[in-house]
């Protein structure tokens, strides 16, 4: 089988996020098929606040790196990151196939269930997340968003602190539990680096609704999504929201990076 290179976008910046790294590459090497080798991309600096400004700072960076993967020859850019800012713009402006965790996050939950619910770890990213759930067209089946109180880094001690673990996975039941209560059927943590860390709870649910874990059903995702480009030839459309710009357009995005 031909091989599959994934370049993987953290929004997260290695010296800053300390363990999360080594515990993330550790885990897309167990889940990754033969053949298949995952390239984790930073963010300098890093997306340290809940706020729509960070991730708009993150997505040009983003944008650029999907473009700088293409150019490196990687097959597929995935964002590992829920929020997925920039994904619509990098999808138009590589062929390479582009995924996100929101996304596929998304899609997936609705195979597991009617309504599906988030739990965020901060409330400013309340609306965010409401604005994604209209832009994938799936109002009537992601339903309810709860939040926790973390700024996006303040979890990554979980990792190496088994009292921050447990406070998290304590939080992330408290605001889940409502959510089951009301009928909903299956819930995402929203954000990688809460889903890395309930990964080692297995078959981990709420009253009997499953958490999601997105990162291998993004990075399986991925994988599928090189094959049948492979089999079929097919790409994302070059109509309406994934128009690819003139190769001038990408070159002058690519080498003003301030806008100026």
């Amino acid at each position: 089988m031909e091989p599959i290179r994934i370049a993987y976008q953290s929004y997260t910046d290695e010296a800053q996020a300390g363990s999360y790294w080594d515990n993330l590459r550790e885990y897309l090497a167990g889940i990754v098929d033969s053949g298949t080798t995952v390239d984790i991309k930073g963010i300098t600096p890093p997306d340290s606040y809940a706020h729509a400004l960070s991730e708009f700072r993150c997505a040009r960076e983003v944008i650029c790196n999907a473009v700088i993967a293409e150019r490196e020859g990687y097959d597929v850019f995935a964002m590992g990151h829920f929020q997925d800012a920039g994904l619509y713009e990098a999808r138009a402006v590589v062929d390479i196939p582009v995924l996100s965790l929101g996304e596929a996050s998304m899609l997936h939950a609705c195979q597991l269930g009617q309504k599906i619910g988030i739990v965020t770890i901060n409330p400013r990213y309340i609306s965010w997340f409401h604005h994604q759930i209209g832009k994938y067209g799936l109002r009537e089946r992601v339903t309810g968003v709860h939040a926790m109180s973390f700024e996006p880094g303040a979890i990554l001690a979980g990792f190496d602190d088994p009292g921050r673990f447990d406070e998290t996975v304590a939080s992330f039941a408290e605001q889940g539990a409502p959510l089951v209560e009301g009928g909903i059927d299956a819930l995402i943590p929203g954000g990688g680096i809460a889903m890395l860390l309930f990964a080692r709870i297995f078959d981990h649910n709420i009253g009997g609704a499953p958490v999601i874990n997105g990162i291998p059903i993004l990075v399986k995702a991925a994988e599928m999504a090189v094959k049948l480009k492979r089999l079929t030839g097919l790409s994302a459309s070059r109509t309406g929201e994934f128009e690819k710009p003139p190769p001038e357009v990408i070159e002058e995005f690519m080498t003003n990076p301030k806008g100026l």
